[in-house]
This record gives C-alpha cells, structure tokens and sequence, in this order.
C-alpha cells in the first residue's frame, strides 16, 4: 500500500561523468564528447557520452571504433573517478541542506522526501530551486521526478531530459505510462520481458491489468511487486541511512541566518557530528577522515578534512576533529551552511585499531564490553545494543534543514 501524501523527488543527473568533464573544462561545452574505460583500446566501450554526442547518434556502451566510425569528431576522455565522486559528494550536500530525508542510491542519482518542505512551499519551486542550485553552484544539469512514490518519481525523472522537471501522479498512469512496452518500465529487463510476452502481456498497462496470481506464476514474488508498480502502488520509504556507497556517511545543514557566533557555530557542529555517530553506529562503521564543509553568505563552499590515525565512529572523537578543523580554517566570514562527513569508512569488523602507549589504557577497558556485545548480538541480532552517552556533554540542539520552521519543532 502507498503512503498517502507524501511527496518524492527523484534527482537524476544528466549525463553525469560528461557533464563533470564538461564543467571542469569548459572548452569541452557544445561538443561531442565521451568517456571510455581505455580511450586508446578502440575495442573499448563508452561508460557514458555527451548530448552532443548523443544527438549524433552515439551511445552508451557502443564501441570505441564504432563511436569513431559514426563520429570521427568525438572527443575521448579517460574516466577520473575521484572528479566524479567529488561532484556527487557536492550535489548531495546541496539535496541535504534542503532535507535529511535524502536516500543516495548511485554516484548521480537518489531520492528526497519533501513532504514536510512542501507544507510551506509548493513542490514544483522546490524542485526548481534545488536544479538551478545545483547548476549554479556545480555547473551540472540534472532531471527530477516529483510523484508521491519512489517508482513514479524515478519514471518521472526520466521523461524530460537533460534540465527537466516532471509531476507524475497516480491519476495520470493510465494514460502516461500504461501505453509504453512493458520493457521500458523499471525493474523490467528483456528477459522478464520476453517471459510477459510470451503471456500475451506487452505494454506496462497489461501488466497491472493482469490477475496478480498470474503474474506471481510467471516471474514470483518479484512479479508481485512489478505488478503493484505497474498501478502506481510503492510503498518504499526514502531512508538516509541505505547508503549505497560506504566509503562516507556525512551530515549538513543550512542555518536560517547567517551566523558568526562562534558559540552556535560549534553547537551546530556538535548536533550535525551527533547525527554522523548515529549513523555510523547504526551501520557498524567507522572512518578515518573527517571533512568539514563550510558555505559562506555568498554562496562560497570550503571543505577541509584531516585523516587519523585509527578509524573512529564515537560523536566525541568526531566532534573533536571537527572543531578544530573548524577553528583553524574559519575566516571569520559569515557562515550559511555547515557539513560535517566522515570518509573512508569501514565495517569496524573489518579495522583493527591500532594501538599506542597514549591509546592502550583507554581501549583496552572496552574489550571485555564488545566481547559481550558480539555476544548478545549473535544471539538476539546486530544492533540490539546501543551503546550510552553522558548526557551531560550533548548539547539539546537538533540538526534542521534550510526550510525548517519554529512549527515544525512542536511537531517532533
């Protein structure tokens, strides 16, 4: 059964590697490029292409040779991973200072829920704000979906391309979605497709059309869930916490004023490094950066990280590394927007610590306590036991987003 009311935007960027190559060499604009795995290996495929390029009829996962055959113009770039992560890390630091219900589910993709925000502002300005955000600040287009579910806000992301904005309601599926081959619809490949044909069920309103029973016998329980899709029914939550990625787990917020007290400053530190530690807890992790990020009253980012020694996930330890990160790269500028995220992150299974005669005394008290923990856990499952904090060094501030309002807080 669907959630009445909410409302779920589905960001997707446009052509996401080429636009990022495009926007750190802005030469490369209105031409045909690619990205190719070995540029060199012309049996090579594309990882990704321009519109430009695609306009001249090349395509993802075309050769190499053949791409040059159709298109003796392309350009062809090498992959650079950590560019493209950079920038993904970027727009979903933009997505979270609007929420903290943002669901990353690829390097260029992922979900909001905006019901809250959209009590006060209308969706589709919301959406709007948040594309031109992101092109301005990161020079990236991107396509959102705004429908009342993750299936139809993803289909709607995909309708207008590249900078486009869709509404993609329950009431509109007859007529928009259930005319399209079954193939086109998410979740449904060519084999799943060809085992529906072969039922006589080709477009995607045949199949919700369908007796479910039938299509649980055809394709089982994933065909349940198909069929539910295909009548607009999806019941999926955004959750922040399904990273996709671990190598991070971060935090940010943007503040309702610019701020340089340095006392709210440090308490709003403080509660976005409590969120971090939660998260991390939540997920078992652990991470041996810290990163801060900083956007002055004109819009200007700064990120500074610093990298430990050992692994750490505990809100004191982040929190320490956080503010002094802070304190020596503040300018004293005003401040709108503050982030605080902890990278390289591991299972904390998977990290042994590292210790000195300064650590070993403060560690070694808490071996016989995890021993105990892992214990329970096997028995009763992982995550039953939260480990305590002392109240008295947690501040009652609460992370908000740039859209909260003082209602919002009796409503918690």
């Amino acid at each position: 059964m669907t959630h009445k009311g909410r409302i779920i935007f589905h960001v997707d960027m446009n052509s996401f590697y080429a636009s990022v190559e495009q926007a750190h060499n802005p030469s490369l604009k209105g031409k045909p490029i690619a990205i190719a795995g070995n540029p060199k290996e012309r049996r090579g495929i594309l990882v990704t292409c321009s519109y430009e390029a695609r306009a001249l009829g090349i395509y993802t996962t075309m050769t190499v040779h053949e791409a040059l055959r159709k298109c003796p113009e392309l350009l062809l770039l090498p992959p650079d991973f950590q560019k493209y992560r950079e920038a993904s890390k970027q727009m979903f630091t933009i997505l979270r200072s609007y929420t903290d219900l943002v669901e990353p589910v690829s390097i260029d993709e992922g979900y909001m829920d905006v019901t809250e925000l959209s009590k006060e502002r209308h969706a589709l300005n919301i959406a709007q704000e948040i594309q031109d955000q992101i092109h301005a600040e990161l020079d990236l287009p991107c396509s959102i979906g705004i429908a009342p579910n993750k299936f139809l806000a993803k289909t709607a992301s995909d309708m207008k391309k590249p900078m486009g904005i869709t509404v993609l309601r329950i009431r509109d599926i007859e007529q928009i979605l259930w005319p399209f081959d079954v193939v086109t619809m998410h979740g449904i490949g060519t084999s799943t497709a060809k085992k529906l044909n072969a039922h006589s069920i080709f477009t995607i309103g045949d199949l919700a059309k369908a007796e479910e029973y039938t299509i649980k016998q055809i394709l089982g329980k994933n065909g349940v869930r198909l069929h539910a899709r295909a009548n607009g029914e999806d019941s999926r939550m955004v959750d922040p916490d399904a990273i996709f990625d671990t190598k991070s787990v971060g935090n940010s917020t943007t503040l309702p004023e610019d701020v340089v007290d340095i006392r709210i400053l440090h308490k709003t530190i403080d509660g976005l490094c409590q969120k971090v530690a939660e998260r991390l807890d939540a997920k078992r992790l652990a991470g041996s950066t810290v990163s801060i990020q900083i956007r002055d009253a004109d819009w200007h980012n700064h990120t500074r990280s610093k990298t430990v020694s050992n692994a750490i996930y505990r809100f004191e330890e982040i929190y320490q590394v956080a503010c002094e990160l802070f304190d020596k790269h503040w300018d004293e500028a005003p401040v709108r927007l503050l982030g605080v995220t902890v990278s390289n992150v591991v299972d904390r299974k998977d990290f042994s610590q590292q210790l000195s005669i300064f650590n070993f005394e403060e560690h070694i008290k808490d071996e016989p306590i995890i021993k105990i923990v892992d214990e329970i856990e096997a028995r009763f499952g992982k995550g039953i036991i939260k480990r305590g904090v002392d109240i008295g060094k947690r501040s009652n501030y609460q992370s908000q987003t740039s859209f909260s309002k003082d209602f919002l807080d009796d409503h918690e």
